[in-house]
């Protein structure tokens, strides 16, 4: 029997439930996690994630382009290139890491952003081995889709730190655990999602956040930052937080 963590917190918020997904644990190169990550491309055009980062961005950034952008369980950097091409050469010149575990950007990804004037390097490591690392790299963007959900609250405290203590912004684009997405998690079926994509959004809606979920663990005790946390369309739990203007990293 599969073993789930459900996350007890004093928050209000409390209630994540964390199992392992089935995407995770394949090969790379097996056709069924293959097939998952286009349905996972399917999935962010229909969660309107493109949209959402673009908002979200925007509240964020007050215009000024990053040079530096550190994208977080990039996987194959399917959603930072449409994402790339919305924006029409605005960026053009931006520096751009897809961090993954999986080496799964294909050359014809690389040469898109190429085209578009954005420089691409992939960095295949664990976040964990990532975080626990002592390293000087510094972004202007840090962001993620779909990816904080693995991790307990313990894992996510550190990897915020993390993130925290190398980024100006940091933007997260969450399963909101939330009526309307269990639903919607039980009807990808209905857009051709294989097996492996229609347990894993199950799961991943369980393990979702609300409320102040990410922000309760965002360090910040002497108050460097802005925060903000909302719901997003139906299906999204967005975290944004912004280094206050005039403060640098430590």
């Amino acid at each position: 029997m599969e073993r789930c963590l459900k996350w007890n917190s004093p928050m209000a918020s409390s209630g994540r439930r964390i199992c392992p997904e089935l995407l995770d644990e394949l090969d790379p190169q097996d056709p069924r996690a293959q097939r998952s990550r286009r349905d996972l491309q399917r999935l962010h055009r229909a969660m309107g994630s493109l949209t959402i980062l673009r908002h979200a961005l925007a509240d964020s950034l007050a215009g000024a382009p990053p040079r530096t952008i550190l994208e977080l369980g990039a996987g194959d950097g399917s959603l930072l290139l449409r994402l790339a091409r919305s924006l029409r050469h605005q960026w053009r010149g931006a520096q751009l890491t897809l961090l993954d575990r999986h080496s799964v950007v294909t050359k014809q990804t690389r040469s898109a952003f190429a085209a578009l004037g954005w420089n691409v390097s992939a960095l295949c490591m664990d976040v964990n081995e990532w975080a626990a690392q002592s390293r000087d790299d510094h972004y202007d963007l840090c962001c993620t889709t779909l990816f904080l959900h693995h991790f307990d609250s313990s894992q996510l405290q550190l990897l915020l730190s993390r993130v925290a203590a190398r980024t100006n912004t940091f933007i997260a684009c969450e399963p909101r655990r939330c009526l309307a997405a269990q639903i919607g998690s039980r009807l990808v079926g209905c857009i051709g999602a294989n097996e492996v994509t229609r347990a894993d959004a199950v799961k991943s809606v369980a393990a979702g956040f609300t409320a102040v979920d990410i922000g309760a663990l965002w360090p910040d005790p002497q108050r460097l930052w802005r925060i903000n946390e909302y719901a997003a369309r139906l299906f999204t739990h967005c975290f944004v937080a912004t280094r206050r203007p005039g403060l640098s990293t430590p």
